[in-house]
């Protein structure tokens, strides 16, 4: 990996993986269209470390970062038909690490049409332009959200995931399958990875972690669906950003055993992969709550709620594949990530 495109990179997990490519010295591309689903105050923090300066950035114009000299950042919708393959062909990339989307299973009952332009419309570019200006590997982030209504645990990347809940899912699924017939016919050497309820510093507002936190140092109460018997596997941006890492530098070779007998959907005779990235140790959200309440030194007021539309009781990642063919397995406790990002959130908010 030379120079590497990395969409997505105002948000959460684009932000870290930019950081970190930039900080081991190699040349990155970011892209974001900065929209306002969440507070885009923080999305500028977020470009602000990366070393943009907010005051500069245009539609489609590039910035240079005054903090990395190999970075540059671009404004630009990836629904934008006509100039993602102009960055495309200005780039040169080597290798593409594809995690711009439109986040969010609930959001996504309200504004369908957003997950379509984003996901589907937007992927589809991203997959046009490796095809006419090749790529050593693309990488994308595809959800466990996929699994849907799947129960046997741990959730694997051999399971068949034709039951998602939520157009969310839908859209990571459709990204899956296209990712795979471009794989196919014409060769691009493409891995999607699973994310599994990513938390830690520079978060998302609308996730649980935030959410909780906020409210609790607030006064204000909690809402906790499913009655509180959701189990999630929850896992630290920082394990995220290595499992992305260690998956780029080797680029999937197809696998000669394949069978179209018995196929195994995560892997192929063309170039194509699919891994779980989760801590694979899951945690009753009550112990969630209960390790941000002894972290904060503040208990919560709790309100119980049925659990939402669209959303799933129990993740459990099967990370065997990543171990497999990556020697990598998330490890973060949960307790230590909670501190962290409790840190991070005192200091970027000012809080005593």
């Amino acid at each position: 990996m030379k120079k590497i495109l990395v969409t997505g990179t105002a948000g959460f997990i684009g932000f870290h993986v930019a950081k970190r490519l930039l900080d081991d010295g190699y040349e990155v591309t970011g892209l974001d269209c900065i929209n306002e689903y969440y507070d885009v105050n923080l999305k500028y923090a977020r470009l602000r470390e990366l070393g943009i300066d907010q005051n500069l950035i245009r539609d489609s114009i590039p910035v240079q970062s005054a903090r990395y000299p190999l970075h540059q950042f671009i404004k630009i919708r990836l629904e934008n038909r006509d100039s993602i393959p102009v960055i495309f062909q200005q780039g040169g990339f080597d290798t593409v690490i594809h995690l711009a989307a439109q986040a969010g299973v609930r959001y996504s009952l309200e504004n369908p049409w957003a997950y379509i332009d984003s996901n589907i419309t937007g992927h589809l570019n991203i997959l046009e332009a490796c095809r006419h200006y090749p790529v050593e590997h693309l990488v994308f982030a595809s959800s466990s959200s996929v699994y849907g209504l799947n129960e046997k645990m741990p959730l694997s990347v051999s399971d068949n995931v034709d039951h998602p809940i939520s157009l969310y899912a839908a859209t990571k699924k459709s990204d899956e399958l296209m990712s795979h017939v471009y794989s196919h016919l014409y060769g691009i050497p493409v891995t999607g990875l699973r994310f599994f309820t990513v938390y830690g510093p520079w978060g998302r507002p609308d996730m649980a972690l935030f959410l909780f936190t906020k409210a609790i140092l607030e006064g204000k109460s909690i809402e906790i669906y499913n009655h509180g018997k959701m189990i999630r596997d929850f896992t630290y941006i920082d394990d995220i950003v290595e499992g992305i890492l260690r998956v780029a530098r080797k680029p999937p070779a197809g696998n000669p055993d394949w069978s179209g007998e018995t196929p195994d959907p995560s892997t192929s005779r063309a170039r194509y992969r699919l891994c779980n990235i989760g801590n694979s140790n899951p945690v009753k959200l009550e112990d969630f709550i209960n390790a941000i309440e002894q972290e904060l030194g503040k208990k919560a007021e709790r309100i119980y709620l049925p659990i939402q539309p669209g959303d799933v009781p129990e993740t459990f990642a099967d990370v065997s594949h990543l171990e497999k063919e990556f020697g990598y397995r998330p490890a973060t406790d949960i307790r230590q990530g909670i501190r962290e990002f409790i840190t991070w959130y005192k200091a970027f908010y000012r809080i005593p």
